[in-house]
């Protein structure tokens, strides 16, 4: 185990891992292009879940490979990842349950999503935060919820309008068990 947590923290791989990251952060925020031209000024922050998720963990391996640690956005990046990466997947195998057909795009971000949420465990031993970071990401993260499913800015799957209070639903409780990830991190160093 602690060779492949010497190769994860490798400059090179960590690099890598950056140049990923920022990849997938652009596409993502290109991705909520739509979505966010028709978004209210006030929401804009808190649209475009999941790159804003791997934004954080850019911050998050920029500081490591600066040999220091930012542990609020350790616990911003652990909760989003985990709770973004799981509903995407999940969102998409619903698309394919639903319709019978999920097309590259979607199988893309069902590897990309699931990739998310792994990294988040991945790095688990080199998280610094602490329970008031946790507390920090876990209003962050509720508040989002509010957002999106309060006032209507959730993701636009409309093959899936009719399920709405349940996603809802299912996104409050997976938001409360990636809380419950970061904080048992935060209790293990």
């Amino acid at each position: 185990m602690l060779y492949i947590r010497d190769w994860l923290m490798h400059r090179s791989f960590l690099m890598l891992l950056l140049v990923v990251n920022v990849i997938g952060t652009i596409y993502g925020y290109i991705w909520y292009g739509p979505q966010l031209s028709e978004t209210p000024t006030i929401f804009l922050p808190f649209v475009p879940d999941s790159p804003t998720a791997s934004l954080f963990f850019v911050f998050v391996v920029i500081a490591w490979l600066r040999h220091t640690h930012w542990p609020l956005m350790e616990a911003l990046a652990v909760v989003t990842l985990v709770k973004y990466g799981i509903w995407a997947v999940v969102m998409n195998m619903l698309v394919f349950i639903v319709t019978g057909e999920l097309g590259w795009a979607g199988w893309m971000l069902v590897v990309s999503h699931g990739a998310m949420a792994m990294q988040a465990v991945l790095y688990a031993p080199q998280y610094r935060m602490s329970f008031g970071h946790v507390v920090i990401a876990a209003i962050w993260t509720l508040h989002n919820d509010v957002i999106d499913y309060v006032f209507g800015m959730m993701p636009q799957y409309r093959m899936l309008a009719q399920y709405t209070l349940q996603i809802g639903y299912f996104t409050f409780w997976l938001s409360i068990v990636s809380i419950a990830v970061a904080y048992i991190f935060s209790r293990r160093r």
